[in-house]
Protein backbone atom coordinates (compact mmCIF):
# COMPACT_ATOMS: atom_id res chain seq x y z
CA UNK A 1 0.00 0.00 0.00
CA UNK A 2 1.18 3.61 -0.98
CA UNK A 3 0.18 6.01 0.77
CA UNK A 4 0.51 10.02 0.35
CA UNK A 5 0.19 12.66 2.87
CA UNK A 6 -0.12 16.05 2.84
CA UNK A 7 1.04 18.44 5.67
CA UNK A 8 0.22 21.90 4.70
CA UNK A 9 0.96 25.27 6.38
CA UNK A 10 0.09 28.67 6.35
CA UNK A 11 2.96 29.28 3.91
CA UNK A 12 4.03 26.06 3.00
CA UNK A 13 3.04 22.17 1.63
CA UNK A 14 5.19 19.33 2.85
CA UNK A 15 4.36 16.03 1.60
CA UNK A 16 5.97 12.15 2.35
CA UNK A 17 4.83 9.09 0.51
CA UNK A 18 5.14 5.94 2.06
CA UNK A 19 4.99 2.36 1.93
CA UNK A 20 3.00 1.43 4.48
CA UNK A 21 4.24 -2.45 4.52
CA UNK A 22 7.09 -1.27 5.88
CA UNK A 23 6.68 2.47 6.43
CA UNK A 24 9.93 3.57 4.40
CA UNK A 25 10.10 7.23 2.59
CA UNK A 26 9.59 6.47 -1.39
CA UNK A 27 9.43 10.13 -1.27
CA UNK A 28 9.44 13.40 0.14
CA UNK A 29 9.40 17.34 0.04
CA UNK A 30 8.25 20.59 0.48
CA UNK A 31 7.37 23.41 -1.25
CA UNK A 32 8.00 26.94 1.03
CA UNK A 33 7.77 30.51 0.77
CA UNK A 34 3.90 30.08 -1.34
CA UNK A 35 2.27 33.15 -2.39
CA UNK A 36 5.95 34.76 -2.43
CA UNK A 37 7.50 36.57 -5.53
CA UNK A 38 9.68 33.39 -5.97
CA UNK A 39 8.95 29.68 -4.16
CA UNK A 40 11.39 26.77 -3.37
CA UNK A 41 10.63 23.17 -4.25
CA UNK A 42 12.72 20.89 -2.23
CA UNK A 43 11.64 17.12 -3.82
CA UNK A 44 13.49 14.40 -2.44
CA UNK A 45 13.96 10.47 -3.66
CA UNK A 46 15.60 7.76 -2.20
CA UNK A 47 18.72 8.26 -4.42
CA UNK A 48 18.78 12.51 -4.88
CA UNK A 49 17.50 15.58 -3.88
CA UNK A 50 15.89 18.48 -6.33
CA UNK A 51 15.85 21.56 -5.91
CA UNK A 52 13.97 24.64 -7.56
CA UNK A 53 12.82 27.82 -7.79
CA UNK A 54 9.46 29.07 -9.42
CA UNK A 55 6.32 31.16 -8.34
CA UNK A 56 3.65 29.33 -6.95
CA UNK A 57 0.61 31.15 -6.28
CA UNK A 58 -1.45 28.61 -3.94
CA UNK A 59 -1.47 25.43 -2.23
CA UNK A 60 -3.39 24.19 -4.58
CA UNK A 61 -0.72 24.72 -7.28
CA UNK A 62 1.84 23.41 -5.24
CA UNK A 63 -0.22 20.06 -4.30
CA UNK A 64 -0.91 19.88 -8.01
CA UNK A 65 3.51 20.39 -8.73
CA UNK A 66 4.06 17.61 -6.12
CA UNK A 67 1.24 14.93 -7.93
CA UNK A 68 3.01 15.71 -11.13
CA UNK A 69 6.42 15.46 -9.97
CA UNK A 70 5.56 12.35 -8.14
CA UNK A 71 5.32 11.25 -12.08
CA UNK A 72 7.95 12.86 -13.63
CA UNK A 73 10.43 12.23 -11.35
CA UNK A 74 9.39 8.54 -12.23
CA UNK A 75 8.74 7.37 -8.45
CA UNK A 76 5.06 6.54 -9.67
CA UNK A 77 3.79 5.48 -13.13
CA UNK A 78 0.02 6.79 -12.51
CA UNK A 79 -1.70 8.46 -9.65
CA UNK A 80 -4.08 4.79 -9.67
CA UNK A 81 -1.23 3.38 -7.80
CA UNK A 82 -1.67 5.67 -4.91
CA UNK A 83 -3.83 3.75 -2.53
CA UNK A 84 -4.74 6.54 -0.18
CA UNK A 85 -4.40 10.33 0.81
CA UNK A 86 -3.81 11.51 4.12
CA UNK A 87 -4.40 15.49 4.97
CA UNK A 88 -3.67 17.32 8.00
CA UNK A 89 -6.10 19.37 9.10
CA UNK A 90 -5.73 22.08 11.74
CA UNK A 91 -9.04 22.80 13.19
CA UNK A 92 -11.54 19.39 14.07
CA UNK A 93 -13.83 21.67 16.51
CA UNK A 94 -15.55 19.72 18.86
CA UNK A 95 -16.50 17.43 16.54
CA UNK A 96 -13.47 15.36 15.09
CA UNK A 97 -11.84 13.61 18.05
CA UNK A 98 -10.02 10.95 15.73
CA UNK A 99 -9.70 10.86 11.99
CA UNK A 100 -12.25 10.36 9.76
CA UNK A 101 -12.69 9.44 5.64
CA UNK A 102 -13.47 12.70 4.08
CA UNK A 103 -16.32 13.19 2.44
CA UNK A 104 -18.60 16.07 1.64
CA UNK A 105 -20.25 16.73 4.82
CA UNK A 106 -16.94 16.25 6.32
CA UNK A 107 -15.89 18.93 4.32
CA UNK A 108 -18.38 20.99 4.83
CA UNK A 109 -17.77 20.72 8.58
CA UNK A 110 -13.87 21.38 8.03
CA UNK A 111 -15.23 24.55 6.02
CA UNK A 112 -17.30 25.41 8.72
CA UNK A 113 -14.77 25.64 11.49
CA UNK A 114 -12.36 28.11 9.01
CA UNK A 115 -13.49 31.09 11.26
CA UNK A 116 -11.44 29.40 13.96
CA UNK A 117 -8.41 28.43 11.79
CA UNK A 118 -8.46 31.19 8.85
CA UNK A 119 -4.76 30.37 7.60
CA UNK A 120 -4.82 26.92 7.72
CA UNK A 121 -8.76 24.76 7.47
CA UNK A 122 -8.94 26.64 3.85
CA UNK A 123 -5.37 25.56 2.78
CA UNK A 124 -6.48 21.72 4.17
CA UNK A 125 -9.65 21.72 2.22
CA UNK A 126 -7.85 23.13 -1.00
CA UNK A 127 -4.94 20.55 -1.12
CA UNK A 128 -8.22 17.92 -0.75
CA UNK A 129 -10.05 19.44 -3.29
CA UNK A 130 -6.87 19.43 -5.64
CA UNK A 131 -6.18 15.80 -4.65
CA UNK A 132 -10.16 15.13 -6.11
CA UNK A 133 -9.20 17.14 -9.55
CA UNK A 134 -6.05 15.16 -10.68
CA UNK A 135 -6.84 11.56 -8.83
CA UNK A 136 -10.10 9.69 -9.46
CA UNK A 137 -11.79 7.63 -6.49
CA UNK A 138 -8.90 8.10 -4.01
CA UNK A 139 -9.44 7.90 -0.27
CA UNK A 140 -8.90 10.61 1.86
CA UNK A 141 -8.34 10.80 5.40
CA UNK A 142 -8.71 13.94 7.64
CA UNK A 143 -6.49 14.07 10.93
CA UNK A 144 -6.93 16.69 12.89
CA UNK A 145 -4.55 18.34 15.28
CA UNK A 146 -7.36 19.53 17.62
CA UNK A 147 -7.77 15.60 18.36
CA UNK A 148 -4.88 15.23 20.56
CA UNK A 149 -5.73 17.66 22.95
CA UNK A 150 -9.77 16.99 23.88
CA UNK A 151 -8.31 15.47 27.31
CA UNK A 152 -7.60 19.07 28.52
CA UNK A 153 -10.11 19.30 31.83
CA UNK A 154 -12.72 21.46 31.75
CA UNK A 155 -11.38 24.02 34.33
CA UNK A 156 -8.13 24.77 31.67
CA UNK A 157 -9.94 24.62 28.26
CA UNK A 158 -12.82 27.36 29.51
CA UNK A 159 -12.29 30.73 29.22
CA UNK A 160 -14.11 33.19 31.78
CA UNK A 161 -16.79 34.25 29.44
CA UNK A 162 -20.56 33.66 30.18
CA UNK A 163 -21.57 30.13 29.76
CA UNK A 164 -23.88 30.54 26.90
CA UNK A 165 -21.04 30.97 24.03
CA UNK A 166 -19.64 27.80 25.12
CA UNK A 167 -22.90 26.04 25.25
CA UNK A 168 -24.22 27.80 22.08
CA UNK A 169 -21.08 28.78 19.83
CA UNK A 170 -18.21 26.31 21.33
CA UNK A 171 -15.40 29.03 22.33
CA UNK A 172 -13.42 27.28 24.44
CA UNK A 173 -9.32 26.44 24.32
CA UNK A 174 -9.19 23.86 21.44
CA UNK A 175 -5.19 23.87 20.87
CA UNK A 176 -3.19 22.60 17.69
CA UNK A 177 -0.06 20.94 17.07
CA UNK A 178 -2.09 17.62 18.70
CA UNK A 179 -0.44 15.07 16.53
CA UNK A 180 3.26 16.49 16.84
CA UNK A 181 2.41 17.01 20.49
CA UNK A 182 1.82 13.31 21.09
CA UNK A 183 4.36 12.04 18.65
CA UNK A 184 7.23 13.62 19.91
CA UNK A 185 6.30 12.30 23.71
CA UNK A 186 5.38 9.42 23.09
CA UNK A 187 8.75 8.87 21.04
CA UNK A 188 10.71 11.07 23.72
CA UNK A 189 9.38 8.17 26.11
CA UNK A 190 10.89 5.43 24.25
CA UNK A 191 14.27 6.71 23.92
CA UNK A 192 14.08 7.67 27.68
CA UNK A 193 13.46 3.72 28.19
CA UNK A 194 10.41 4.50 30.10
CA UNK A 195 6.22 4.37 29.26
CA UNK A 196 4.62 7.22 28.44
CA UNK A 197 1.96 7.15 30.97
CA UNK A 198 4.93 7.30 33.74
CA UNK A 199 6.17 10.88 32.44
CA UNK A 200 5.09 14.51 33.06
CA UNK A 201 6.35 16.05 29.99
CA UNK A 202 5.93 19.45 28.42
CA UNK A 203 6.61 19.25 24.71
CA UNK A 204 7.75 22.62 22.73
CA UNK A 205 6.83 22.52 19.32
CA UNK A 206 8.43 25.55 17.85
CA UNK A 207 8.51 27.00 14.20
CA UNK A 208 5.96 29.41 11.87
CA UNK A 209 3.50 28.11 14.12
CA UNK A 210 4.88 27.62 17.95
CA UNK A 211 3.12 26.11 21.33
CA UNK A 212 3.22 24.09 24.44
CA UNK A 213 1.92 21.52 25.46
CA UNK A 214 1.81 19.54 29.40
CA UNK A 215 1.55 16.23 28.69
CA UNK A 216 0.80 13.94 31.82
CA UNK A 217 0.24 10.02 31.89
CA UNK A 218 0.88 10.68 28.01
CA UNK A 219 -2.54 12.97 27.83
CA UNK A 220 -2.79 16.51 27.12
CA UNK A 221 -3.43 18.30 30.30
CA UNK A 222 -2.80 21.98 28.95
CA UNK A 223 -1.88 23.72 25.40
CA UNK A 224 -0.80 27.44 25.01
CA UNK A 225 -2.98 28.00 21.82
CA UNK A 226 -6.69 27.78 22.32
CA UNK A 227 -9.96 28.74 20.42
CA UNK A 228 -7.87 29.55 17.32
CA UNK A 229 -4.09 29.00 16.68
CA UNK A 230 -3.53 32.53 17.49
CA UNK A 231 -3.36 32.54 21.02
CA UNK A 232 -0.52 31.52 22.83
CA UNK A 233 3.30 31.97 22.55
CA UNK A 234 4.92 35.20 20.13
CA UNK A 235 5.05 32.80 16.66
CA UNK A 236 6.25 33.82 13.24
CA UNK A 237 3.90 35.85 12.26
CA UNK A 238 1.44 35.80 15.15
CA UNK A 239 1.28 37.87 18.00
CA UNK A 240 -0.03 34.96 20.41
CA UNK A 241 -1.15 36.41 24.29
CA UNK A 242 -2.66 39.88 23.89
CA UNK A 243 -4.69 42.23 25.72
CA UNK A 244 -7.63 41.74 24.08
CA UNK A 245 -8.47 45.73 24.98
CA UNK A 246 -5.97 46.33 22.33
CA UNK A 247 -7.79 44.99 19.64
CA UNK A 248 -10.90 47.84 20.68
CA UNK A 249 -7.99 50.05 20.91
CA UNK A 250 -7.20 49.93 17.08
CA UNK A 251 -11.09 49.76 16.28
CA UNK A 252 -11.60 52.82 18.15
CA UNK A 253 -8.45 55.10 17.12
CA UNK A 254 -7.41 53.87 13.72
CA UNK A 255 -8.98 53.04 10.22
CA UNK A 256 -8.86 49.03 11.19
CA UNK A 257 -12.05 47.17 10.82
CA UNK A 258 -12.12 43.02 12.47
CA UNK A 259 -10.79 41.72 9.20
CA UNK A 260 -8.19 44.33 9.41
CA UNK A 261 -6.91 43.67 12.79
CA UNK A 262 -7.19 39.51 12.39
CA UNK A 263 -4.95 39.77 9.06
CA UNK A 264 -2.72 42.59 11.16
CA UNK A 265 -2.98 39.51 14.21
CA UNK A 266 -1.95 36.44 12.16
CA UNK A 267 -0.09 37.36 9.38
CA UNK A 268 2.06 40.62 10.45
CA UNK A 269 3.48 40.03 13.81
CA UNK A 270 5.02 37.95 16.15
CA UNK A 271 9.17 37.74 14.51
CA UNK A 272 8.04 39.17 11.97
CA UNK A 273 6.40 42.35 13.60
CA UNK A 274 9.05 42.91 15.64
CA UNK A 275 12.38 41.88 13.65
CA UNK A 276 10.71 42.35 10.08
CA UNK A 277 10.93 38.48 9.37
CA UNK A 278 9.52 35.12 10.49
CA UNK A 279 12.83 33.21 9.60
CA UNK A 280 14.73 32.16 12.71
CA UNK A 281 17.95 31.68 10.63
CA UNK A 282 17.88 35.57 9.60
CA UNK A 283 17.33 36.79 12.92
CA UNK A 284 20.04 34.69 14.82
CA UNK A 285 22.47 35.90 11.74
CA UNK A 286 21.56 39.37 12.56
CA UNK A 287 21.78 38.92 16.41
CA UNK A 288 25.50 37.90 15.52
CA UNK A 289 25.47 41.65 14.00
CA UNK A 290 24.00 43.21 17.19
CA UNK A 291 21.09 43.88 14.91
CA UNK A 292 18.62 45.17 18.46
CA UNK A 293 15.15 44.46 16.66
CA UNK A 294 16.79 41.42 16.02
CA UNK A 295 17.76 41.01 19.92
CA UNK A 296 14.48 42.25 21.07
CA UNK A 297 12.52 39.45 19.06
CA UNK A 298 14.94 36.58 20.02
CA UNK A 299 14.60 38.02 23.98
CA UNK A 300 10.56 38.21 23.70
CA UNK A 301 10.17 34.96 21.71
CA UNK A 302 12.27 33.13 24.56
CA UNK A 303 10.61 34.68 27.57
CA UNK A 304 7.28 34.05 26.56
CA UNK A 305 8.06 30.41 26.02
CA UNK A 306 10.04 30.27 29.62
CA UNK A 307 6.32 31.96 31.31
CA UNK A 308 4.78 29.05 29.53
CA UNK A 309 7.69 26.14 30.77
CA UNK A 310 6.98 28.18 34.76
CA UNK A 311 3.28 27.92 34.67
CA UNK A 312 3.11 24.57 33.22
CA UNK A 313 5.68 22.58 35.81
CA UNK A 314 3.37 23.67 38.13
CA UNK A 315 0.32 22.37 36.70
CA UNK A 316 1.83 19.50 36.21
CA UNK A 317 3.31 18.88 39.53
CA UNK A 318 6.65 17.40 38.74
CA UNK A 319 8.93 17.73 35.35
CA UNK A 320 10.66 14.88 33.59
CA UNK A 321 11.46 15.62 30.80
CA UNK A 322 11.37 18.99 28.66
CA UNK A 323 11.11 18.29 24.89
CA UNK A 324 12.02 20.80 21.64
CA UNK A 325 10.60 19.80 18.23
CA UNK A 326 9.88 21.65 14.62
CA UNK A 327 11.74 23.83 12.79
CA UNK A 328 13.30 26.37 15.21
CA UNK A 329 13.13 23.61 18.15
CA UNK A 330 15.27 21.43 16.31
CA UNK A 331 17.71 23.33 14.59
CA UNK A 332 18.35 26.21 16.53
CA UNK A 333 20.98 25.84 19.24
CA UNK A 334 20.90 29.21 20.01
CA UNK A 335 16.73 29.42 20.74
CA UNK A 336 17.62 26.11 22.58
CA UNK A 337 19.98 27.35 24.78
CA UNK A 338 18.60 30.82 25.13
CA UNK A 339 15.48 28.94 26.95
CA UNK A 340 17.11 26.18 28.93
CA UNK A 341 19.63 28.85 30.61
CA UNK A 342 17.12 30.87 31.72
CA UNK A 343 15.43 27.68 33.79
CA UNK A 344 18.33 26.90 36.37
CA UNK A 345 15.44 27.57 39.40
CA UNK A 346 14.49 24.22 37.71
CA UNK A 347 18.06 22.88 37.85
CA UNK A 348 17.92 22.54 34.25
CA UNK A 349 21.59 22.09 33.20
CA UNK A 350 21.81 22.02 29.14
CA UNK A 351 25.19 20.04 27.85
CA UNK A 352 26.60 22.97 25.36
CA UNK A 353 28.41 20.83 23.17
CA UNK A 354 25.84 18.36 22.75
CA UNK A 355 22.89 21.36 22.09
CA UNK A 356 25.82 22.38 19.82
CA UNK A 357 25.35 18.75 17.53
CA UNK A 358 24.24 18.74 14.46
CA UNK A 359 21.83 15.39 14.49
CA UNK A 360 18.87 14.43 12.91
CA UNK A 361 17.62 11.99 15.38
CA UNK A 362 15.91 11.89 18.51
CA UNK A 363 18.68 12.79 21.50
CA UNK A 364 18.88 14.11 24.85
CA UNK A 365 20.93 17.31 24.91
CA UNK A 366 21.41 17.75 29.17
CA UNK A 367 24.36 17.58 31.45
CA UNK A 368 24.28 14.26 33.68
CA UNK A 369 23.32 17.03 36.84
CA UNK A 370 20.49 18.57 35.74
CA UNK A 371 17.60 17.14 37.44
CA UNK A 372 14.96 17.30 33.93
CA UNK A 373 15.86 15.87 31.04
CA UNK A 374 16.14 17.59 28.40
CA UNK A 375 15.33 16.33 24.46
CA UNK A 376 15.65 16.90 20.94
CA UNK A 377 12.72 14.89 19.31
CA UNK A 378 12.29 15.27 15.75
CA UNK A 379 8.95 15.43 15.03
CA UNK A 380 7.40 13.27 11.93
CA UNK A 381 3.52 14.77 11.81
CA UNK A 382 3.32 12.70 8.64
CA UNK A 383 4.78 9.12 9.41
CA UNK A 384 1.19 9.32 12.66
CA UNK A 385 -1.07 10.61 9.71
CA UNK A 386 -0.08 7.98 7.17
CA UNK A 387 -0.17 5.79 10.26
CA UNK A 388 -3.76 6.58 11.02
CA UNK A 389 -4.78 7.21 7.62
CA UNK A 390 -4.60 3.07 7.03
CA UNK A 391 -6.07 2.68 10.05
CA UNK A 392 -8.70 4.51 8.39
CA UNK A 393 -8.74 2.87 4.86
CA UNK A 394 -8.72 -1.11 6.37
CA UNK A 395 -11.91 -0.13 7.76
CA UNK A 396 -13.48 0.34 4.28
Amino acid sequence: MQVLVLNAGSSSVKFKLFSAKIWSVVASGMIENIFEPISTVYFNTKYKQHVYSEKIGTHANAIELLLKMLISHQVIVAFEELDAVGHRVVHGGDLFHKAVLITPEVKNKIASFAPLAPLHNPINLEGMLAVESMIENVPQVAVFDTAFHHTIPSYAHRYALPNFLYEDLGIRRYGFHGTSHHYVASQTAKAMGKKIHELAMITLHLGNGASVCAVKGGKSIDTSMGMTPLEGLMMGSRSGDIDPGVIFYLMNHTQMNANDIEHLLNTQSGLKGIAGTNDMRKIEERINQNDPLAILAMEMFVYRIIKYIGAYAVALGHLDALVFTGGIGEHSAKTREAICTKLTLFGVQIDTYLNQQNNTLCRSIHDPSSKIALWVTPTDEELSIAKETVQIINRL
